[in-house]
């Protein structure tokens, strides 16, 4: 499994499309642990651009604090489950609380 978090300043970005970089991060689907992180510079933000990156990518799943309708659809189209209402944390600490069943997931903070 591979999930991206968008984060800014290190921590997750409450609106994926205007973070400055993406944790990538793979999970030994065995174990549930992070077998490894990569940082990468998302492309310029357009609709559709960061799902169809995301899923060459082959991330399966991307944890945002919020995330507009649109975007949301084309992540599904794209085969990648979303999740939204995380709070601000270091990408690590969010996906050991998502691995674990205790990720605490709010409101979607975007209303677009």
């Amino acid at each position: 499994m591979k999930i991206a978090i968008p984060i800014t300043a290190g921590k997750l970005s409450q609106h994926f499309g205007h973070c400055e970089q993406f944790a990538i991060i793979d999970i030994d689907d065995e174990n549930k642990n992070i077998k490894n992180k990569e940082l990468l510079e998302p492309p310029v933000h357009e609709p559709g651009a960061l799902p169809k990156w995301l899923a060459e990518l082959n991330v399966n799943l991307i944890i945002a604090g919020g995330m507009g309708m649109r975007a949301h659809q084309l992540f599904t189209q794209n085969n990648i489950k979303v999740v939204v209402g995380a709070a601000d944390d270091e990408p690590e600490n969010i996906v050991s609380q998502y691995l674990s069943g205790q990720l605490q997931c709010g409101e979607n903070i975007c209303d677009h």
